[in-house]
């Protein structure tokens, strides 16, 4: 399958909601469970919505903040997405990810409107090597599902050591069958992979680590079709931990990401 997801429907409604109906391919499946959908595609295709929605030439979005409310199911599902704070230079949307009759993640994002503030741009964050001049990596093979398997010929690794990294990743798949997916979306529903990428233990693990949110946030659109991932991970003692990372794309930094974790001691097989 050439695809992330297949769009079933969409439809605005007089309010201006936007309602689409989706079904998952195999190539969305998740990590830690083979019958849900791993968090990366997921807001890819929640990017999707946001960028058709009610676009406007002189807004981007500044920051996508989303919390998992369980379980993202590999099925059919729905995404309702709608603006709660209208504003002529400020809007927040909310897209709502729905499967089974239970809310699965909620998304909020802030649109912001743009002009040139060139002569007082700066970026503090340090560039990454680039990816042409890189090795292949094959350290996903930890992970199984079909997500990790449409990523996992498609990486390349700079200094890396448990718990902190540069990996540059990429894939060949549309998010949307039959629909040319954007480098916003393209990267965009990659920045969850940043969880796998440099775990704090190393062999087989004794503890899982799932994150229950995913906060991105752009000072700049990002470009092209690679995303570059400099990641810091970390546990706290007392159960809760925190994925960084900053974002590149093929031109340099754009941006921050963070997941808090819930970090656990994975049960024995009895």
């Amino acid at each position: 399958m050439s695809s992330y997801y297949k769009l079933l429907s969409r439809e605005v409604k007089v309010d201006g909601t936007q309602v689409a109906h989706y079904m998952p391919t195999i190539n969305t499946q998740g990590a830690w469970n083979d019958k849900e959908q791993h968090m990366a595609p997921a807001t890819g295709v929640i990017c999707a919505e946001l960028e058709q929605f009610l676009p406007r030439e002189n807004m981007r979005y500044g920051r996508i903040s989303l919390d998992i409310f369980g379980m993202i199911y590999l099925d059919e599902f729905t995404i309702t997405t709608k603006c709660i704070r209208p504003g002529r230079t400020i809007e927040l949307i909310e897209s709502v990810f729905e499967s089974k009759d239970r809310i699965c993640i909620v998304a909020r994002a802030w649109r912001l409107i743009t002009s040139n503030t060139a002569e007082v741009e700066g970026i503090e964050d340090r560039t990454m090597p680039s990816f042409e001049n890189l090795p292949k990596w094959k350290g996903m093979s930890v992970w199984g599902g079909g997500y990790i398997r449409s990523i996992s010929e498609y990486i390349r690794h700079g200094e890396r050591r448990a718990g902190k990294g540069e990996i540059w990743l990429t894939n060949e798949l549309e998010m949307v069958e039959g629909q040319s997916t954007s480098s916003f979306v393209k990267l965009m529903g990659m920045v969850d992979t940043m969880n796998g990428v440099v775990e704090r233990q190393d062999g087989a693990f004794e503890y899982m680590f799932p994150n229950v949110d995913l906060q991105i946030h752009l000072y700049r659109i990002p470009k092209g079709r690679w995303l570059g991932l400099d990641v810091q991970q970390q546990y706290g003692a007392d159960g809760i931990g925190l994925t960084s990372a900053v974002l590149h794309d093929e031109e340099g930094a754009f941006g921050h990401a963070e997941q808090i974790l819930t970090v656990r001691k994975i049960p024995k097989s009895k």
